[in-house]
């Protein structure tokens, strides 16, 4: 998931968390507002009821959206309980006309009534199932009262008062609200994810111009246009031109290391060629000190080219390479030849005669046997150079049996200067540029090149190159 995504999924979590917030507080303040205000008219329906019973004896006059009743409780029960009620022992007082015919308890429970014995007086909620079916929500105030009753002699007596609205508009406004705020928050999430991936996009647009800015980069690092301003973006452009500036210093310091290198071996291999030349035209030689010189010969004629090569890749950065078609079991066999001689191990070659790879004889032989030095400086006893058909390519594979590499170096296994053991590798005489040579020669070829490796168990690397016609021969004029 890209940082973009990430941050407008937020940015639309933390609006649809405060949406949500604003929705609950909304609804409840506005809830607690009609039910306190349906509080205080009950209430004072509950006091005009009062004045009714005392008056008139009767709850008819009550207004219309009022339902009204009472239940008269006899002198001679002085402390009644829910079964006196229940039982019948209560008298009716003329209810008012939306209570007519009704629950003379308004719907309310035995648990409730107990509450208004106990206590005096509540407020509760009840459904009030009318004779046509249609239940009426209503919010009941509930009371226990000494008041005269017009029409019964007795005086002060104790009355059980029933007052109840319904709330079905309250209820009603409520629905109402929160499908319209639901439907408004919808809308808000959705114009609010747009305008927030489009905020986003062009906060961003800065830092995806660094990085591609930053991925155009070559090898010799140049500096990226400075911005103008002190934001972090700009800040961001100086520290990468600092990072770069250290970059370029330490590139000029492999440049001038590859000169100074490739002249410093320029003299001794020169001498070298010299001196063999000399041997093998002015002595008399044996068949097996002949043969010896001529791989110090070959061997020393190739380092010479890699010097030469070294000293062109100082000035221009990449490698020279002259493609035809190569015998590919050629180039294995003269490696076989060329160190079998002092390794201790086994050398097989497993190459068909008629593949042919387009490249440098002498820079794929230069790949190859890099390869089979690493397996021999290794501790492998056992290398196999294979030769695989991939109908338009072939492949060239160095197995070994060697001490492996562990998984984490191999992404960095072919950067220059990289070595798996820095201490190892020096006593080796590694040097950290080998893989990395490889790897340009290889491109230089159109190919590719990758390593396969588990510790104790060995290694695989293999290069990828188009595959070749062979050479027509010559005809003789």
């Amino acid at each position: 998931m890209t940082l973009r995504t990430r941050i407008t999924l937020l940015t639309l979590a933390l609006l649809a968390f405060s949406l949500l917030l604003i929705g609950a507080s909304v609804y409840g303040t506005l809830r607690g507002t009609h039910y306190n205000s349906l509080n205080n008219d009950l209430q004072s329906s509950s006091q005009t009821a009062i004045s009714l019973i005392k008056d008139k004896g009767s709850l008819a006059d009550l207004p219309s959206t009022v339902y009204g009743t009472a239940l008269l409780i006899p002198p001679t029960i002085a402390s009644p309980t829910v079964d006196d009620i229940m039982g019948g022992a209560a008298f009716l007082i003329p209810p008012s006309l939306a209570a007519s015919n009704q629950n003379p308890l308004l719907g309310l429970s035995e648990k409730a009534l107990n509450a208004v014995l106990q206590s005096g007086g509540i407020y509760t909620s009840t459904h009030l199932v009318q004779s046509d079916g249609h239940e009426v929500p209503l919010r009941v105030r509930a009371e226990r009262v000494i008041t005269e009753v017009a029409g019964f002699p007795l005086g002060l007596s104790q009355v059980i008062l029933f007052v109840g609205k319904s709330v079905e508009p309250i209820e009603v406004l409520l629905r109402d609200f929160a499908q319209i705020y639901t439907a408004t928050a919808m809308l808000v999430l959705l114009f609010g994810g747009l305008l927030a991936y489009r905020l986003v996009r062009r906060t961003l647009e800065p830092l995806e111009w660094v990085a591609k800015k930053a991925e155009q980069v070559s090898d010799k690092p140049d500096k990226l246009p400075e911005l103008e301003g002190n934001n972090e973006v700009a800040s961001l452009v100086r520290s990468l031109n600092r990072m770069l500036t250290r970059l370029e210093t330490s590139w000029e310091t492999q440049t001038r290391f590859l000169l100074d290198a490739s002249h410093e071996l320029r003299t001794p291999v020169t001498a070298i060629l010299g001196h063999v030349g000399y041997l093998m035209r002015r002595t008399q030689l044996t068949p097996q000190q002949r043969e010896s010189l001529e791989v110090v010969g070959r061997e020393s004629e190739r380092m010479r080219k890699l010097v030469g090569d070294l000293l062109e890749l100082s000035q221009s950065g990449g490698w020279r390479v002259e493609l035809g078609s190569v015998h590919l079991a050629t180039v294995l066999y003269e490696i076989e030849e060329e160190y079998g001689r002092s390794f201790e191990g086994k050398i097989e070659v497993e190459a068909p005669d008629n593949i042919w790879a387009l490249g440098d004889p002498e820079r794929l032989h230069q790949v190859v046997a890099n390869f089979v030095s690493n397996a021999i400086k290794a501790g492998s006893t056992r290398i196999r150079l294979v030769v695989r058909d991939l109908s338009e390519r072939v492949v060239i594979r160095v197995e070994d049996n060697g001490e492996g590499i562990p998984a984490e170096h191999l992404p960095h296994l072919f950067e220059r200067f990289y070595r798996v053991d820095k201490a190892r590798d020096r006593e080796r005489g590694g040097s950290g540029l080998g893989l990395a040579i490889v790897r340009s020669i290889v491109e230089a070829h159109g190919g590719s090149v990758w390593v396969e490796s588990e510790p104790g168990k060995g290694s695989v690397f293999s290069v990828s190159l188009k595959r070749a016609t062979a050479p027509q021969p010559e005809l003789a004029g």
